[in-house]
């Protein structure tokens, strides 16, 4: 069923849990993250990132989304993941997406504030929530995962959330503490008592992403911190990846509605897999 993201993420709270906010860039993942979630009967948040527009353009992609989101027996939220602009934002929102992430984190402060507050005001008028980004990762969506020399001056500041939140009327807020997108090149350098000093100020949903390579421990430690959305995308794609290509090996020639079933099945079992970490299971 369709759901907004204040609605899935209230269901994991109650729980103690977080929702996972799964990238879906073609069909194979969205049936792969969505039976996942059917099995373990949990919601969850399928996603379209605007980096991913050649591979899968949203306006092809989105209303399959969506329509895979109304027919699904757990709420699902469909959301825009690392929206770059407000036209996206709308284009998005137009197809039904019930979630939108701007993302101006790495923009100075105060066009941060004054782009993310023209979206929400958009969006909302839709009935549609919004995330954004205070703070910033060392690698963009779909980069490689490089953190910074010096990790500290891309993490949140919690004494700008009450300000940022106040001028933007955003409803959920995507915080960096040493995470990166894609897979590490060196080991993240993570300050997690950023989550509690944010959590000290605001009860606003907390975001993380770059949540690909950590440990089930650190995953526990930051939902129990205050985390309630964590996005996941790159070791179920790799997992896809590598389950096709062992196939390709085995049977060189074949057809190729078979090594997408393949992979399909190797991304349902790692979503499966991370969404009971994200439970609690």
């Amino acid at each position: 069923m369709l759901a907004s993201m204040k609605e899935v993420v209230a269901i994991s709270k109650r729980s103690g849990r977080a929702v996972g906010s799964f990238n879906t860039p073609n069909l194979e993942c969205l049936l792969a993250v969505l039976s996942a979630a059917e099995q373990l009967n949990v919601p969850v948040i399928i996603a379209h990132a605007q980096c991913h527009e050649e591979a899968a353009p949203l306006q092809k992609i989105g209303p399959v989304m969506a329509e895979l989101a109304k027919r699904s027996s757990v709420p699902v939220c469909v959301h825009l993941d690392h929206g770059e602009d407000f036209d996206y934002c709308k284009q998005a929102i137009g197809l039904g997406f019930t979630s939108v992430m701007i993302d101006y984190s790495t923009l100075p402060y105060e066009e941060n504030v004054r782009g993310t507050a023209e979206v929400v005001a958009y969006a909302h008028a839709h009935g549609v929530d919004v995330e954004a980004e205070l703070g910033a990762l060392p690698a963009r969506e779909g980069g490689g995962g490089e953190t910074a020399a010096d990790p500290a001056v891309l993490y949140t500041k919690p004494e700008l959330v009450p300000d940022f939140l106040a001028r933007t009327g955003v409803d959920a807020l995507a915080i960096a503490f040493g995470t990166a997108h894609g897979i590490y090149k060196r080991t993240p350098v993570l300050n997690l008592d950023i989550i509690d000093e944010v959590r000290k100020v605001t009860d606003i949903p907390l975001v993380m992403h770059g949540g690909s390579g950590i440990s089930q421990e650190v995953y526990r430690d930051v939902i129990r911190r205050g985390i309630n959305k964590i996005n996941y995308y790159t070791y179920m794609s790799y997992a896809g990846y590598a389950a096709a290509k062992a196939l390709s090996e085995v049977r060189p020639e074949g057809f190729f509605h078979d090594m997408a079933l393949h992979a399909q099945k190797a991304m349902e079992e790692n979503a499966l897999a991370t969404l009971k970490v994200f439970s609690g299971m």
